[in-house]
This record gives C-alpha cells, sequence and structure tokens, in this order.
C-alpha cells in the first residue's frame, strides 16, 4: 500500500483524501465537524475505517498548537474541545497506524515548500489569511516549529501599544474575515460573509469599503516587512480563501512598496521581497500534512 490518508480538521468541515506518496489526490470529500470531543473521535474512526484497507498512515492538520512529537492538540483554536487531545495516541490504539499531526497553518506553509510556491526557497514564509493570520515560517529549506511549537503564529503580534484586548494584536486588523465582515456590513449584505460580492464591488473601486480595503491590506504590508526585519526571506506566499483574489495581491504590494517608500532607510537597507499567492488552496492542509509525515519518516531513517 502507498497511500495515506489524509485529515483536514476545520471549524466547519472536516475534509479528507486519499493520496498518494507523491501528493495526487485521487478521491476526497468533506463531513461537517463535530461540537464535542467525543463526537469527533467518532467522525475520525468512521474516515479511517472507510480506508483502513487501503493506507499505510493517517496525517491531520488541525487548529491549535500542535505537539508534532507526541501528537497532542493543545487549545484547538476554534475547536476547544480539542485541548489535551492525544489523537496520535488514539489512532495508534483504535486501528495500529502510525499518524502524523500539524497545525493547519504549518501544513499549508509544508505543501507550498513540497509541491508550490516555496518549492527551493531556502528562506520564506507562507501567511495563510482567515480568521486571523496563520502560516509558516522556512528557515535554512526547513519549516520552524519553534520551542513551543509555535513558530509563525502571527495573531499575537501586538500591532497597537495604544490598544487593550483583542484589540491590541495583529489578528484585529489582519483578520481577512473580519474585513469581510466589516465590508459586507457597510455594503448592506444580507450575508455578512458574502467575499465573492465584496471583491466585485472592490473592483469598482467602491468608495465605501476600498479604505477598509487599504487599511487591512496595509497591516498584512506591515507584517510582511516586520518578518522580513527578522528572517531576511526571499519570498512570501499568501492564503487562505482570498488569495484567489488577484486584486488581494495586488493591494498588499502596493501597500508594502508605499510603507517602503516612506521610510527610506529601510528601503535601502531591506532587499524587497517577491509576493505571491499560494498554488495550493482547499488542499493545501491535506497535502502538507502529508509531506510533514513523509519528512518524520525521513529523519526516523537516518
Amino acid at each position: 500500500m502507498s497511500n495515506y490518508l489524509g485529515i483536514d480538521v476545520g471549524g466547519t468541515f472536516i475534509k479528507y483524501a486519499l493520496i498518494n506518496g507523491s501528493g495526487q489526490i485521487i478521491e476526497s470529500n468533506k463531513v461537517s465537524t463535530p461540537n464535542n470531543e467525543s463526537a469527533f473521535l467518532t467522525s475520525i474512526n468512521q474516515l479511517i475505517d472507510l480506508y483502513k484497507e487501503q493506507i499505510k498512515a493517517v496525517t491531520i492538520s488541525s487548529p491549535g498548537k500542535v505537539d508534532t512529537k507526541e501528537g497532542i492538540i493543545h487549545y484547538g483554536g476554534a475547536l476547544a474541545f480539542l485541548d489535551g487531545l492525544r489523537l496520535k495516541e488514539h489512532i495508534s490504539k483504535e486501528f495500529q497506524l502510525p499518524s502524523a499531526i500539524i497545525n493547519d497553518g504549518k501544513a499549508a506553509a509544508l505543501a507550498e515548500v513540497w509541491l508550490g510556491g516555496l518549492k527551493g526557497i531556502e528562506h520564506g514564509v507562507c501567511l495563510t489569511l482567515g480568521t486571523g493570520i496563520g502560516g509558516g515560517l522556512v528557515v535554512n529549506g526547513k519549516l520552524l516549529e519553534g520551542a513551543h511549537f509555535q513558530a509563525g503564529e502571527i495573531s499575537f503580534g501586538v500591532g497597537s501599544y495604544d490598544k487593550t484586548g483583542i484589540q491590541a494584536v495583529v489578528a484585529e486588523k489582519g483578520s481577512a474575515v473580519g474585513f469581510v465582515t466589516q465590508a459586507s456590513q457597510v455594503l448592506g449584505l444580507e450575508d455578512k460573509l458574502d467575499g465573492i460580492k465584496v471583491f466585485e464591488e472592490l473592483e469598482k473601486k467602491n468608495e465605501l469599503i476600498y479604505p477598509l480595503f487599504q487599511e487591512f491590506c496595509q497591516q498584512i504590508a506591515v507584517v510582511i516587512i516586520n518578518i522580513q526585519s527578522v528572517l531576511d526571506m526571499e519570498k512570501v506566499v499568501i492564503g487562505g480563501g482570498m488569495s484567489v483574489q488577484p486584486l488581494l495581491i495586488k493591494e498588499i504590494m502596493e501597500q508594502y512598496q508605499a510603507l517602503r517608500h516612506s521610510l527610506p532607510m529601510m528601503e535601502n537597507s531591506l532587499v524587497e521581497v517577491r509576493i505571491e499567492s499560494c498554488q495550493f488552496k482547499n488542499n493545501a492542509n491535506l497535502l502538507g500534512s502529508l509531506y510533514h509525515y513523509l519528512l518524520m519518516i525521513e529523519n526516523e531513517n537516518n
């Protein structure tokens, strides 16, 4: 057997796919994400049952801080019931199958390192724009996990010293979901998460919401510059649902250039970084979790 079961745990859906060792998705589907640990484990068990005779391992991406060595999920992001879940141990006990678990943002970065926009890049960053800003940092061609498995948690960076609570962190102004919600409200849309309609209006340079869009993109540009000043990366790839919109990358680039031009010392000192959209969209976490497992096996065999 040379196939793997990839599972991507999201706040609304659990996506899953049968994938071969080259990263080709053979088949895929999704189920609704349960709202408690017992129902969640039942769903995971049912998915593995479907494929256990066809696979050699289970690879999982999950929200929250993930101890990749022990396979333990902490906090769980929007899925608080995942906190403390020893998922790797559960899969081994129930199915006698090897598994690997990694944070969803880091999985997206690994997909780009393996087969996408960060392939062959020694120093790069993948930023995933959603409710907050997640992603992964690539240093010397390898994903940086950090001392506590939390490298790349950009959302928790401090954005405003004169604010308190959630308003102080980068995730407040850098939330793609927050921007779309705010823009939808301004436009009077019934669906407050109608990103398609919002971008239709942005393409028309709608004066009611374009300044909000510029402010959002400026925050992402600030994040990129701050990371660049520390990592000196070659390339940044942007993921998340909004990244399919060419206007997003264009505006982030314009705000990035404007910030550089406003600070000649920065412009003259820091080399300009390339900013592009991620190659992988909906399947990034599935592919990245598999690559994480393959790297673990490779390290164990060396």
